[in-house]
């Protein structure tokens, strides 16, 4: 029974530790990048609707890639693009129209039944979607990017970290404790 609670201990102990180092990593890595982790590279972003189902759920993350050439995409390539100066977006592209040195995309949500209405300036876009996704860790990621949720998710890994280590503490030096009460009860 010892070795199963020890066992369980270590594993518990463990565990704290991976899930705080994630949380720092996730937290210093967006603060760091402006509001999206970045992993090798590309952009994690958080899909907060569902007008690009069923290629990603309301919920996931989505890679991004950020270095992409925003003159040279194509039908078919799935793009971030700002909206506005707060707003991005991720869609489609369907269209692709050149007007001289401009180049605009017309796109389209895959779960919309029209294209957006406004097309997109080639210098509005920030990435293009390179196909990994993992869903329902975005609606994570956007509770870690708050303020609220970078305070939670440093602060109470942290106390638990403390809380087990006191734990700890304590049942060693309870261990220790046994053996000296029945020394000196052997003495006497």
């Amino acid at each position: 029974m010892k070795k199963v609670l020890k066992w369980v201990s270590n594993i518990t102990s463990w565990v704290l530790i991976a899930v705080f180092v994630v949380m720092i990593f996730m937290v210093v890595s967006s603060k760091a990048s402006g509001g999206e982790p970045n992993f090798y590279g590309y952009q994690l972003k958080s899909v907060l609707s569902g007008s690009m189902e069923p290629t990603f759920d309301t919920g996931s993350i989505i890679a991004v890639d950020p270095t992409i050439d925003k003159q040279k995409l194509k039908k078919g390539d799935i793009i971030t693009f700002k909206e506005n100066a707060e707003t991005l977006i991720t869609h489609r592209i369907i269209e692709v129209k050149n007007s001289g040195n401009h180049v605009q995309y017309i796109t389209k949500g895959d779960n919309n039944d029209g294209a957006d209405l406004e097309p997109v300036l080639a210098e509005n876009v920030v990435a293009k979607y390179e196909g990994f996704t993992i869903p329902f860790v975005g609606y994570f990621m956007n509770f870690a990017n708050s303020k609220i949720g970078t305070a939670i998710l440093l602060v109470i890994p942290g106390i638990l970290l403390i809380i087990y280590s006191v734990f700890t503490i304590w049942k060693s030096i309870k261990e220790i404790d046994i053996p000296k009460k029945e020394e000196t009860s052997s003495s006497n």
